[in-house]
C-alpha cells in the first residue's frame, strides 16, 4: 500500500491517501507540542514509539471488543488505518488526580479517586479545545445520544484493559485522553493514538513520570522515559 496525496498535517501525525479510498495511511512524526502549540520541540524516536505503541495496544484491545482504526503496521512510523470522520469529542479519562484536573479545581496531584472520572472537550484548536457535557454534545450536535452512550462504554473499557496491562508494567495509568471516528458505514470505532503523548503513566514504585509532562514541565529525560515505556510494554506482551 502506498501513500499518495497528504490530505492533513497535525501536530503529531500526516495522513495520507491510498488507492483505496476506505484506507488511509498514517505517519507518525517527532515532533513535539504543548499547551495547544504554544510550546513546540522534537522528541527523538518519538514518532516510532508512538506507532508501534498505539498498534500493539490497539489490536490488543479488538481483542477485547473495543473496535479501532487499525488495519496493519507498515513500517516503523507509518500504519494503514480505516477512513474515518473524527468525532469532535476528544475523551478524557482520569484515575488520578493530575493536570489541568488539579489546577482547575485547586486539588494536588496524587489523589487516587474511587472511581475513574470522564470528561469531554469539543475538539477545536481555535477555541483551546473546551470543557463541554454531554448536553451541550448534543446541542452543538457533535454526536447522536447513541453515539455518547457508546463511547463512554468504550472509553471506560480502554480503561479497565489499559489500567490493568500498564500495572503489569510497573506503570500507573494516571489519565489519558482518547479520540472516537466514524466509518464510511457509521460504526464508531477507537481512533488517533494511545501513547505517553496521550496518556499520563507513572513509575509504580517512585511515581517518576514517564510520558510527555517530561516533555511540557522541562523535567528532562523524555527520550529515556518514552523509550522505558516501550521496553516495559514489549517486556510484557
Amino acid at each position: 500500500m502506498e501513500k499518495r496525496e497528504q490530505l492533513y498535517e497535525g501536530k503529531a501525525k500526516k495522513v495520507f491517501k491510498t488507492d483505496d479510498p476506505e484506507l488511509l495511511i498514517v505517519s507518525y512524526k517527532d515532533d513535539a507540542t504543548a499547551f495547544n502549540g504554544l510550546k513546540k520541540g522534537t522528541i527523538a524516536g518519538k514518532g516510532v514509539i508512538n506507532n508501534k505503541m498505539s498498534n500493539l495496544l490497539m489490536q490488543n484491545l479488538e481483542e477485547k471488543g473495543v473496535p479501532t482504526h487499525f488495519v496493519r503496521e507498515l513500517s516503523d512510523r507509518d500504519t494503514l488505518v480505516k477512513k474515518v470522520s473524527i468525532v469532535p469529542l476528544e475523551v478524557i479519562i482520569r484515575n488520578i488526580s493530575a493536570g489541568s484536573f488539579s489546577k482547575r479545581y485547586g486539588v494536588p496531584e496524587g489523589i487516587v479517586f474511587d472511581a475513574p472520572t470522564i470528561e469531554f472537550s469539543y475538539k477545536n484548536d481555535e477555541l483551546g479545545d473546551p470543557l463541554l457535557n454531554a448536553y451541550h454534545a448534543l446541542a452543538l450536535k457533535l454526536a447522536t445520544p447513541e453515539e455518547i452512550e457508546l463511547i463512554k462504554k468504550y472509553a471506560f473499557a480502554v480503561n479497565d484493559f489499559l489500567k490493568a496491562f500498564w500495572l503489569s508494567c510497573g506503570v500507573t495509568l494516571v489519565d489519558f485522553k482518547l479520540e472516537f471516528g466514524k466509518t464510511s458505514d457509521g460504526k464508531i470505532v477507537l481512533a488517533d493514538e494511545i501513547s505517553p503523548d496521550t496518556c499520563r503513566l507513572w513509575d509504580v514504585k517512585t511515581g517518576e513520570k514517564l510520558d510527555k509532562d517530561r516533555f511540557r514541565r522541562d523535567l528532562g529525560g523524555v527520550e529515556e522515559a518514552y523509550e522505558e515505556v516501550m521496553k516495559r510494554l514489549l517486556g510484557n506482551l
